[in-house]
């Protein structure tokens, strides 16, 4: 598979409250752990679940753990924080810088 030149830009960032539209896990929301630009694609808390083997080593005994995927970001929308429903993101000037603000309430996204 040939590498993307540039990743796009993402409109979700780490920290963020997300809640996801489509799939096993529709209607959940969750926290932004760590986010993947060039396979557009999010780590969420508690979304996803996936069965893992792993190798005992010396910190732990290892055996099947559970932990969270990778989810694609067409499949999340960002939590209001004013109202607390998914939201459509916009992106303005604001002081001479571009910020992120929600389509719902207009309230500016820190």
């Amino acid at each position: 598979m040939a590498t993307k030149r540039f990743a796009p830009k993402m409109r979700i960032k780490k920290g963020d409250q997300v809640m996801v539209t489509e799939g096993a896990y529709k209607g959940k929301k969750g926290r932004v752990l760590e986010v993947y630009p060039a396979k557009s694609r999010v780590l969420v808390e508690g979304v996803n679940i996936v069965k893992k083997h792993q190798k005992p080593t010396n910190d732990n005994p290892g055996g099947i753990i559970s932990r969270e995927a990778p989810i694609h970001i067409s499949n999340l929308m960002l939590v209001d924080p004013k109202t607390g429903e998914p939201t459509r993101i916009g992106r303005k000037l604001v002081d001479g810088k571009l910020v992120r603000y929600s389509k719902k309430s207009g309230e500016i996204i820190k």
